[in-house]
Parts: C-alpha cells; sequence; structure tokens
C-alpha cells in the first residue's frame, strides 16, 4: 500500500485518512548525518508493514535539536515544527533518538520539548514508539528512571528471548535479532518496579523492547534496540567513528560492532584497525575496506521488524475503529483500558 506524505502547509493541520486510513506522526530528531537516512528508514517500514492500511505520515522536527543552518533550511521545506504538532490530529507517532552531547538528558537543548512531547502523546495518540535515546527521555520523564552509561558503546546485532505474550509481538519467533547502537542501558529492575512490561531482553545487550500504558490513553511501545535499521547501518556507523578516530577527534579505536560481520569481514575490519593505530593519518579514511564489510553482513532482524510494525500498525487501526462505534463517555473509557 502506498505511504503518503503530508505536504508542508502553513496553517494546516492535515487530517487523518478516510476508513480504515492512519495518520502516523514521525519526530526526526537525528544528527544531520544521519536524518535523511533515519526518515527512509522508518518509512520504508512503514510502507512494507502496511499491507492494505492506508497511512499518511506527517513529518516533524523539534528546532532546539542542534543543527546545521543547510539542514535547517532543506527540513523546512518537508518538516512541520513541533509547535505545528499540538493540534495535529494523529493516530500514531514515532519519535527518533539522537546522538547524546550532554552527560544528563536534562541537559540537552531539545529536554524541555522532549518532555512536553511525551505529555502531549499520553493522551492524543493511540500509540506511541519512542526510539532509543527517546525512550531513555520518555521513561525519565515519567517514571524517573534514569539511564545508566556504559563502559564501552553497545553496537552489534543481538538475540533476544522473548518475555511476555503481547499483542504487538505476535507472530515472532521466540528468539529473534536486533541491532543495538548506544552509550547508555536502562536498568532491567527498574522498569519492572515502574510497572514496565518487558517483551525481549537480551543477556549481553539489555532489554529490546518494552510497553506500558497505565491510565493513559496511549500504549507506549520503547525500543532500546533499532529495528528499522537498514542493513548497512551499523557498517556506516563503525565506519563514522572511525573516521573520527583518524582525524584524532576520538582517543580510541571504536570495537567493531558484536555479531555483525562474518568471519572473513571481521578479519578485514581488523587488518584496518591494525594498520590505523600503527600509523594514524587521516588520508587512511579512504582505504576503509567498506565493499568488504558490506559483503560480509547478513539482515537477520528485517523480518522480525516488519512483523513488529505490522502488529503495532493493526492495533492502531483496531483501536482506532472501536474508538469511532462508541459514544463519546464509553470511548474515553475504552481508550483508557
Amino acid at each position: 500500500m502506498p505511504l503518503f506524505l503530508d505536504p508542508v502547509q502553513t496553517g494546516s493541520t492535515g487530517g487523518r485518512p478516510s476508513g480504515n486510513g492512519l495518520t502516523i506522526g514521525l519526530v526526526n530528531n537525528m544528527p544531520d548525518s544521519a536524518c535523511h537516512a533515519t526518515e527512509r528508514q522508518f518509512l520504508n517500514l512503514l510502507r512494507t508493514a502496511s499491507d492494505n492500511v492506508p497511512v499518511r505520515v506527517r513529518l516533524f522536527a523539534i528546532s532546539s535539536v542542534p543543527r546545521a543552518e543547510q539542514m535547517r533550511r532543506e527540513l523546512a521545506t518537508r518538516y512541520h515544527d513541533i509547535d505545528q504538532l499540538w493540534d495535529s490530529p494523529l493516530d500514531g507517532l514515532i519519535v527518533t533518538g539522537t546522538e547524546p552531547r550532554a552527560d544528563k538528558l536534562q541537559s540537552e537543548p531539545y529536554w524541555q520539548a522532549l518532555s512536553q512531547l511525551v505529555d502531549w502523546a499520553c493522551d492524543n495518540t493511540i500509540s506511541t514508539v519512542w526510539s532509543c535515546l527517546a525512550a531513555h527521555a520518555a521513561v525519565l520523564h515519567i517514571d524517573g528512571i534514569v539511564r545508566q552509561p556504559l563502559a564501552v558503546k553497545l553496537s552489534g546485532v543481538f538475540a533476544g528471548e522473548s518475555l511476555a505474550c503481547h499483542q504487538l509481538s505476535a507472530g515472532i519467533e521466540p528468539r529473534w535479532h536486533t541491532p543495538h547502537s548506544r552509550l547508555n542501558d536502562l536498568p532491567e529492575s527498574a522498569l519492572r518496579t515502574c510497572g514496565y512490561q518487558l517483551l525481549s531482553s537480551s543477556s549481553t545487550a539489555g532489554v529490546d523492547a518494552f510497553v506500558k500504558q497505565g491510565d493513559q490513553v496511549s500504549l507506549f511501545l520503547f525500543f532500546q534496540a533499532h529495528p528499522e535499521y537498514e542493513v548497512d547501518t551499523l557498517l556506516r556507523e563503525y565506519r563514522r567513528d572511525v573516521g573520527r578516530f583518524l582525524r584524532r577527534e576520538r582517543d580510541i579505536y571504536p570495537e567493531m560492532p558484536r555479531n555483525y560481520f562474518n568471519p572473513s569481514a571481521a578479519l578485514s575490519a581488523d587488518a584496518f584497525r591494525a594498520r590505523a593505530i600503527a600509523d594514524r593519518r587521516n588520508d587512511f579514511a579512504s582505504d576503509f575496506p567498506t565493499e568488504r564489510l558490506m559483503a560480509g553482513i547478513e539482515d537477520r532482524w528485517r523480518n522480525t521488524a516488519i512483523c513488529i510494525y505490522r502488529n503495532w500498525i493493526n492495533y492502531l487501526r483496531e483501536r482506532k475503529q472501536k474508538r469511532k462505534r462508541l459514544p463519546a463517555v464509553a470511548r474515553d473509557r475504552l481508550l483508557s483500558a
């Protein structure tokens, strides 16, 4: 089913598609270098997972997220400012993370806007997806759960165990793989104590996905993992971090993404690492073995990602149809049930 993007029009809030259609907002907070790729990843995933459900997507940007002026001008032609979201009729919402700049989330320049977004989404969406840093910000704002810094960046593809029977994880194998890429982690014990239902967790990577609804209208779906990632996303991040090492923007050579490359590709990555550490020069960046590494990657998470988002879209559609058939008083009771 085709995906429709709402145009940016001053003073227009668009609307929901008629019939069984859905309107989904995407708040893209990723830094300039990954902004377009992140948009593409989520749009392609929604397009594939929507099946026969018409989906209209509205793109939003938070002005306090640090960006180059050229990127701001470009986004202004396709993205709505976050201030236009408050009066927008949305069925679902997806909020991405971004690269952390501060030790504490409350010190990030976009913290106030993200907190306001959490409050708005509670009662104005059927369900909202919070991805990576956005998930960390949401649980901090809602329940005061503080993320914990990791000793080294967690990067790779990890097998998680299914922990709960839930509509959003229906049809997925008991053990599934998802990419992770983050510098911080949420304590599983704190999530359980605060009433979050864990959908999957890995013994090496921690919690993958979890949900919470409570007294609010919206079902919140949180990901520490990145099921939306394309097959080469971790490779591009790894190459970026290697480039930062060669330019002396970071002191330590980055760890290779775990469980991502086959043995042959891993040998190529190790060989380049040894060369770069022995003779650290920026001009080595052009010799990075991108093609050899790309040939050694197997996409083990795409089908799982499609299944999760198909379940999410079906949840939005079913709840929307139930809401339309009920009178106003009973509708509010249903949505908060």
